[in-house]
Formats: structure tokens, C-alpha cells, sequence
């Protein structure tokens, strides 16, 4: 993979992940009066208008026939899992909160990654991945009141949004980019559609929220996007380190959107699991730069 691919990447997941961070921010302002099933309804009614005409408009819709990949199908099925459980969180916690513990997503992709796709991961790395879920832990706090069961719903969307990522990276690259995030977002908005009314029934819709909503679509879809790209332009062990200015932004917004300020015990949980996922990266980057010298000193066949 060329260094050039691997920069693309990660410029790709950072503007992904100023994208997520928005809309997260959007999700929030609009939590108080609406459940979780209609957020994810009406906000995929827009994006998924949005993305099957651009779709369209750039002749990257396909047949039918092409959703019976099942890798294409598995991921939708997983972006699924992953938004029904944040954006149920998203109620319950402070933005900051839930960014931090989805900070650990990189090191779950990276463990996936070996576990399913046989990238090599050595005992270090191995042990950061355990360590950056102990940091997890930090921010969770197990026990402590009105916190565990929306952290546990955090943690299950981390690891279905590795998932995720995973079957993107082996989707046929002839799929199109917009293809894969329509039947995604039309999947998304299926379900939260069948769950408005198990979640709570429908509420009246105001201009603010409904213009909210339509701002959180676009940066869902510039989202969708650039993570896709990103997925499927560098390596996973590059590029995944980028997700971490998603906390930023986040921090940021809950500051100063939301009124929502980080406590110690999540600055630190955060830390910890940054701390383990760019120890993770430096191996990974140290390992390849050992395999190319390697090759460009070996004598060719």
C-alpha cells in the first residue's frame, strides 16, 4: 500500500470522523422530545433521499441482484446494530462520554483484523488492545448510577461498528462507494422505522429539530462517505489511529452545543485507550518498515 493511499485514508477518516461527531451532536439536541426510532427514521428518510439521488446522479446505483453479496448485506446489518445501540446511548450520557468509549474502536478493528482478515499482531499489540479496553472500563465505572447500561450499549456499538468496517474492507472493490452507503442508510431507516413504536410511539416534530435533523443527515452522508473511502483506500492499521480526533470534536461540541463537560474519571478512561491504540499504530508502523527493508534486501528470483 503506497504511503500516498495511506494518507488519503486517514484525511478521509478524520473528515468521517468530524462528520459522525456532528451529526452525534444533532442526535442529542433532538434526544429530549424523540426516541431513538424515530431520530434514526426521519434523519435516514433524508439521507438516504439525499444519497439515492446523488446516486443517480453519478450512475453508482446497481441491480438488485448485487445485494446478494453477503458481505454487503452482513455490513448493513452491522451499521444497523451499531446505530440502534449509540443512538440509544446518546440519550442516556454526555456526548463526550460516548465518544470516549467508542475511542476504543480502533483496537477493536485492528484485533478483527487479525482475528478474521490474518493481518499479523504481535504479542505488544495484543496487549495494548487489553489494556485500551481496561481504559474502557475506566470510563465506564461499573456500578456507577444511570451509567453501566448505556456504556454497555456504547461498547456494543464499538464492536459492530468494527464489524462493520471489517466487511467493508472486503466488499468487491467494483461496488460502488454511494451504493454501499444507500442500502445502508435505506437498512438504517427500516429499522428505525419498525421501532418507533416499541421505543416510545411518534412525537410532533418541530422546525428546530427537524432542521437539526437535516443538517445530522448531511454530515451522515459525508460520513458514510469518506469512512468507505477511507476503509478502502489505506491500511486499516494506518488509518484507524485517525478516529481519535472524533473526541475531539466531540469534547468540543459538548462544551460549548450542549453544555456537557468531561469529568476526570472519562479524561482519564480516554487517555488510557488512546494511549494503547497509538502504542498499537507505532508497532504496526515499526513492523512494516521492518518487512520493506526486509524485501529491499533480499536478492530478487
Amino acid at each position: 500500500m503506497a504511503m500516498n493511499d495511506n494518507i488519503k485514508g486517514a484525511l478521509l477518516m478524520s473528515l468521517s470522523m468530524a462528520s459522525f461527531t456532528i451529526n452525534d451532536a444533532m442526535v442529542k439536541v433532538v434526544a429530549p422530545d424523540m426516541n431513538a426510532g424515530q431520530i434514526m427514521f426521519v434523519r435516514g428518510l433524508m439521507s438516504s433521499t439525499m444519497i439515492l439521488i446523488i446516486a443517480w446522479r453519478l450512475g453508482a446505483l446497481r441491480p438488485l441482484s448485487t445485494l446478494r453479496d453477503p458481505r454487503l448485506l452482513l455490513r448493513a446489518f452491522c451499521e444497523v446494530l451499531a446505530s440502534v445501540t449509540y443512538v440509544t446511548a446518546l440519550s442516556m450520557i454526555p456526548l463526550p462520554n460516548a465518544a470516549a468509549i467508542l475511542q476504543a474502536l480502533p483496537l477493536a478493528v485492528t484485533m478483527g483484523a487479525a482475528l478474521f482478515l490474518g493481518e499479523p499482531v504481535g504479542w505488544r499489540r495484543w496487549a495494548a488492545i487489553l489494556v485500551g479496553f481496561c481504559g474502557v472500563l475506566v470510563i465506564i465505572r461499573p456500578g456507577a448510577e444511570g451509567f453501566t447500561l448505556a456504556s454497555l450499549l456504547v461498547v456494543g456499538s464499538v464492536l459492530t461498528a468494527g464489524a462493520r468496517d471489517l466487511f467493508t474492507k472486503v466488499i468487491d472493490p467494483a461496488t460502488p462507494s454511494l451504493f454501499i452507503s444507500a442500502t445502508t442508510s435505506i437498512a438504517v431507516t427500516l429499522t428505525g422505522g419498525a421501532l418507533i413504536v416499541p421505543f416510545g410511539g411518534w412525537q410532533p416534530i418541530g422546525i428546530s429539530h427537524l432542521a437539526a435533523l437535516l443538517f445530522g443527515s448531511s454530515m451522515l452522508i459525508i460520513g458514510y462517505q469518506t469512512i468507505i473511502l477511507a476503509m478502502r483506500t489505506g491500511e486499516i492499521s494506518f488509518i484507524a489511529p485517525f478516529r481519535y480526533t472524533s473526541l475531539i470534536w466531540a469534547i468540543l461540541l459538548g462544551i460549548f452545543l450542549l453544555g456537557e463537560l468531561p469529568d476526570l474519571w472519562m479524561l482519564v478512561g480516554a487517555a488510557i485507550v488512546i494511549a494503547a491504540g497509538l502504542y498499537a499504530f507505532y508497532r504496526e508502523h515499526k513492523l512494516h518498515r521492518e518487512i520493506a527493508a526486509r524485501r529491499a534486501t533480499s536478492p530478487s528470483p
